[in-house]
């Protein structure tokens, strides 16, 4: 049964938000209607500017933060948002003794695809430069930023570079084309987004690119190879359609996924754990996720030592 919270976090989602957002062309307007509330981080987490590979972004690190750092690049349509935005997430994943590294990717119309997809790669690169190793990475992402780390991984592995252990993806924003039925399904029941503007929204990156480029949109790539993934995604989405076909299309290139589809909840509900049940349910269930991912890779490595 989804909490009090999660119905109550609609209603002002769909009053702050989405009747605002509804129709706009203006990305600086979009930006601006986007922009999370301030959030405080616990005194316990330890923020810190950073550079990995040129690319700006922080560190983000807990009063346990173990070896394992996760790579989390935040959403807001590839033209919106950033690490501080989005330290809610990135403090939830640090308090789970995860070193997380968020960076600020260069965002669009000023900078379109692929610059996010080469900052995303340069940034896991540099990671690698600095003697962490891929099986103790792992990536995290929502809506765009969801769609950004398996972009990444894709390229990573066009490259033949080392993949990470795992990747956990909520609500990603994996079809540009937006040729979803939830577009239209769940363009009403939708908190955040009217179904008529995620196209619109998407011409901010893409510019002249066809939407279906792979790299842009994750749904249209052959997504074999890729490591294990879990999807968390709420029902009521207009986003709904990029994780359930996400999810089919990674199974059927022999894929390790796990779906888990949430009832009620908004889109990036992940953003207020201090206030959503569910948003503190999703981060904690992704750690224990990508945890396991880690222990598993570890545990490879080991048997391949000794064979």
């Amino acid at each position: 049964m989804a909490s009090f919270q999660a119905y109550l976090s609609v209603w002002i989602c769909k009053w702050r938000v989405k009747r605002r957002l509804r129709g706009v062309r203006d990305y600086r307007r979009a930006r601006a209607i986007l922009k999370p509330d301030p959030y405080k981080v616990p005194d316990s987490i330890r923020v810190t500017a950073a550079q990995m590979g040129g690319v700006p972004g922080e560190w983000v690190e807990g009063p346990k933060t173990g070896e394992t750092v996760l790579l989390y690049f935040h959403g807001g349509g590839y033209f919106g948002c950033s690490a501080q935005t989005h330290r809610p997430i990135t403090a939830g994943f640090a308090l789970q003794g995860f070193r997380v590294y968020a960076p600020d990717y260069r965002l669009a119309p000023e900078n379109r695809f692929p610059a996010a997809v080469d900052d995303a790669v340069v940034v896991y690169r540099a990671l690698l430069d600095a003697s962490h190793l891929p099986q103790s990475i792992v990536v995290a992402g929502e809506s765009a930023g969801g769609g950004l780390a398996l972009s990444m991984m894709l390229a990573l592995r066009a490259a033949g570079t080392p993949l990470p252990a795992g990747a956990a993806v909520f609500s990603p924003w994996t079809d540009l084309a937006a040729t979803g039925d939830s577009v239209r399904t769940n363009a009403d029941r939708c908190a955040m987004f009217s179904g008529d503007d995620i196209a619109p929204t998407a011409g901010y990156y893409l510019g002249d690119t066809d939407p279906r480029n792979p790299l842009a949109s994750p749904l249209y790539a052959d997504l074999g190879g890729l490591p294990p993934l879990l999807i968390h995604v709420g029902v009521d989405e207009v986003l709904f359609d990029d994780s359930t076909r996400l999810a089919e299309r990674a199974r059927a290139a022999g894929v390790t996924v796990e779906l888990k589809i949430w009832p009620v909840v908004p889109h990036a509900w992940q953003l207020a754990p201090h206030l959503i049940p569910e948003g503190r349910q999703s981060l904690r269930e992704a750690g224990e996720f990508l945890r396991a991912q880690v222990a598993k890779a570890d545990s490879s490595k080991v048997k391949m030592s000794y064979a």
